[in-house]
């Protein structure tokens, strides 16, 4: 199990301490969460903590992942050890820098970490009260990683098998953006060629949250075909959204399944071939 409810997280909290983690993106990340979290919920920051941003995007695209090293540091100041259960959950349905944090930390070899279904928004709705009062900064801990233990590709790889039937890349943007309707984003509408369009949208019921694990599984089925995970990439816009897919993924059994992170942002800025339309 890697996502669950908010009544799962009461039942939760009652039975094992827990380590809670907030994860927002964007510039007005610290004042929202400073507006409104959980109790005892730490800060992690997309664009500072969850990402190494270079000055060109062409080389790794937006949000580049840091060095494990680093990643390394952030866990030791959030206080978590490998032994430990972490909680993670977002303002957006758990859909943006939730699903990442919960992609860096299996990748880490962390056992025990689930995102929230339905992220800030269920969890209120379930009651659970929410506080503008900073926790106070946990005992440091020392979380060794040597390197990410999931599985990423790199712009040459996604060159040699965008176009191969043996292999999927799924690109989870909004459908108008794949098919170069517009981009409100990166600097060049349209897709990978081969890449087929799953929004990442598309895991959701109509209250924002995970479908259930047999519908996921039932769907992702169908997508793969014979195709085994390991056959499989994701990406978005910046390999971010795609952690959410690689999330719904796990969670309907098909682990292995590998992350593009320089993603559209990286691949549009390196005069690659680019498809239009549903083809």
């Amino acid at each position: 199990m890697n996502i669950i409810t908010a009544d799962d997280f009461k039942s939760m909290r009652a039975g094992e301490a827990l380590t809670l983690i907030d994860a927002r993106g964007g510039a007005d990340a610290a004042q929202r969460y400073q507006a409104e979290h959980l109790e005892n919920a730490f800060l992690v920051d997309l664009e500072t903590d969850l990402s190494e941003k270079g000055e060109d995007a062409a080389k790794g695209g937006r949000h580049p992942l840091p060095l494990p090293g680093k990643f390394s540091e952030l866990l030791g100041r959030l206080g978590i050890s490998p032994e430990h259960t972490v909680v993670v959950y977002d303002d957006k349905k758990g859909a943006n820098a939730a699903a990442r944090f919960w992609w860096m930390l299996k990748a880490a070899g962390h056992d025990k970490v689930y995102v929230v279904s339905g992220g800030l928004d269920a969890l209120k709705e379930a009651g659970i009260p929410v506080t503008g009062k900073i926790p106070e900064q946990p005992a440091a801990t020392n979380y060794p990683i040597a390197d990410w233990q999931l599985p990423t590709v790199d712009i040459d790889y996604i060159s040699q098998i965008s176009t191969d039937p043996a292999f999927m890349v799924i690109d989870v943007r909004e459908h108008y953006r794949y098919i170069g309707e517009s981009e409100p984003i990166d600097l060049v509408a349209g897709h990978i060629p081969g890449a087929v369009n799953i929004p990442y949208t598309s895991n959701l019921d109509e209250n924002g949250e995970f479908r259930s694990v047999a519908e996921l599984a039932a769907k992702y089925k169908e997508a793969l075909g014979n195709r085994g995970p390991e056959q499989v990439v994701v990406h978005c816009g910046s390999g971010v959204t795609a952690c959410h897919t690689l999330l719904a993924l796990a969670e309907a059994g098909f682990e292995g399944a590998a992350l593009y992170v320089g993603s559209w942002s990286e691949w549009s800025r390196n005069n690659k071939p680019i498809a239009f339309g549903n083809n």
